[in-house]
């Protein structure tokens, strides 16, 4: 077991093949498993948060460059575009069922043109709160680790301190 997560409360389960990696995150729960390293990441995070919440946060722009302390730009709709983390990230919103899922084809800025991978947030009622699964699919092999690991640092723990 790696242990490279330190904070305390929250476990981070990632499976990498038939290896396991145990940490710990902020204040709920986030569990990961992930397919074979290059070809799909799978997390579920939860939050002291309404699934509405979380919705409403993830496609407002001015809220997600709040949690994010980066610029973004968000068009709320299917086949709307977005640009985040200062247009780092970019792509379209593929499918939107307000506060229970978000489908976006998505790709780094530096990917070759016309690359996008599929991201997959899925809200569901949680207790009290909510939990975000994410399934993230379609990029190369050489891109899983930094994804896999983006999303906890870059989405998960700054929304927890945000909501």
């Amino acid at each position: 077991m790696d242990r490279r997560y330190n904070t305390p409360m929250d476990r981070i389960v990632t499976r990498r093949g038939m290896g396991m990696i145990l940490g710990s995150l902020g204040a709920a729960s986030i569990h990961a498993q992930t397919g074979k390293p290059g070809t799909a990441i799978h997390q579920e995070v939860d939050f002291e948060a309404v699934p509405s919440r979380i919705y409403e946060v993830l496609m407002d722009a001015k809220q997600f460059s709040a949690f994010t302390k980066d610029t973004a730009e968000i068009q709320p709709q299917p086949g709307g575009a977005f640009k985040l983390f200062g247009g780092r990230i970019e792509g379209r919103n593929v499918e939107l069922v307000r506060n229970q899922r978000i489908v976006q084809a998505w790709r780094p800025a530096s990917w070759p043109p016309g690359v996008y991978s599929i991201v997959r947030f899925e809200m569901v009622a949680h207790g009290s709160g909510t939990r975000i699964v994410l399934d993230h699919a379609g990029f190369t092999e050489d891109k899983w680790e930094g994804l896999n690991e983006g999303w906890p640092a870059r989405y998960w723990e700054p929304l927890r301190k945000y909501l």
